[in-house]
């Protein structure tokens, strides 16, 4: 049975990742991330404590058995241990302790998330070193660039995603066909009033009746304004990053005007724009509104949100884990307990 199925998050943030899969039916059960920002958010949200220890310090035995392990080491240390200068750089050697768990605990599968880069020219032979090492522990391994506007979030947001089964399972995992019907910003900001602004220094503003739903304020700056930052209610938004002051603008704001190469203007007075509001870039992630974001500088809170998987990106893709777990469970069943050599699961 899907309740059956456990997971343990790691680098987990607010915990985007870790509410796809308990929307698809599996416990968390451990979480781990050194960012003590997102602590409270993670802790009210899931109700489970969050280890705030680094990673290098986290036992084996600090870890409960579980089904499987999710979540990924952040951007820099990918490309680090890639390059095999990992274990003499701290951000680089967050990928080994992630293996070294990994291989100690040895749940049936693993998933882990990073920036479309991976796939670049100048990436890729990293990505595939990163591959081994995953298979040398024992795991068959798929990855595939994926788009979550793709799986039903109005957003472009092209991730590589990793998913490894253990060797034993005798199965490769296959990623879910895109979801024909894609839902765009009206479906997902239209029913919200106008946002408040932050409070001075881009303090939060406690006076908000939809929680979080307060905007970035301050100067738009050249890097800003060197591409289009607006989308229309009819389109998916620009990908969420994990910051306020790059923030779309909203879709009800006037166009922006392209002006030269890397340079655009806005086509109306500048306090007819604004940027998404917290509570809309969390509605961009997919992330209901009774999940609620705690922070003092609304920074933190477009920090949480940009840096987490989207919520029915990852529910998608948890969907078909608990579907390949069952199917392997059912033939354990009928095949008998001698023969077959898949273990059932007991989680």
């Amino acid at each position: 049975m899907k309740e059956n199925f456990t997971i343990a998050s790691f680098f987990s943030g607010c915990g985007g990742l870790d509410l796809g899969f308990e929307n698809a039916g599996f416990k968390v059960v451990y979480a781990n991330d050194i960012w003590k920002g997102c602590q409270k958010t993670f802790e009210y949200n899931h109700q489970l404590p969050l280890d705030t220890r680094s990673i290098e310090k986290v036992k084996s035995e600090d870890v409960p058995e579980v089904t499987g392990f999710v979540g990924g080491p952040p951007c820099q240390s990918w490309s680090l241990a890639g390059a095999m200068r990992g274990i003499k750089d701290p951000r680089g050697k967050l990928f080994y302790e992630y293996i070294r768990l990994l291989e100690e605990k040895k749940p049936y599968f693993f998933l882990a998330e990073n920036v479309s880069g991976m796939l670049s020219k100048t990436h890729k032979i990293q990505l595939l070193r990163i591959i081994q090492e995953f298979n040398k522990v024992g795991y068959t391994v798929s990855y595939k660039l994926v788009n979550a506007a793709d799986y039903g979030v109005p957003q472009d947001r092209k991730r590589v995603i990793i998913v490894g089964y253990r060797k034993d399972l005798g199965i490769q995992f296959v990623f879910p066909e895109p979801n024909k019907n894609k839902v765009y910003l009206r479906q997902a900001l239209g029913d919200l009033p106008p946002s408040l602004p932050a409070q001075k220094n881009n303090r939060a503003n406690k006076k908000t009746p939809i929680p979080n739903h307060e905007h970035f304020i301050g100067s738009y700056s050249s890097m800003y304004m060197s591409r289009n930052r607006k989308r229309s209610f009819s389109e998916v938004s620009f990908t969420i990053q994990a910051g306020g002051r790059h923030a779309p603008i909203h879709p009800a704001s006037p166009d922006m005007i392209q002006t030269g190469v890397d340079k655009w203007k806005f086509k109306s007075n500048q306090h007819e724009y604004r940027r998404m509001s917290v509570r809309e870039c969390a509605r961009i992630q997919t992330f209901p509104d009774t999940f609620i974001f705690f922070y003092k500088n609304v920074a933190d809170g477009y920090k949480m949100i940009g840096n987490a998987v989207p919520v029915k990106l990852s529910q998608a893709i948890a969907e078909k884990i608990a579907d390949d777990l069952i199917n392997i469970k059912d033939v354990h069943i009928k095949r008998g307990k001698i023969e077959c050599q898949i273990p059932l699961l007991q989680h």
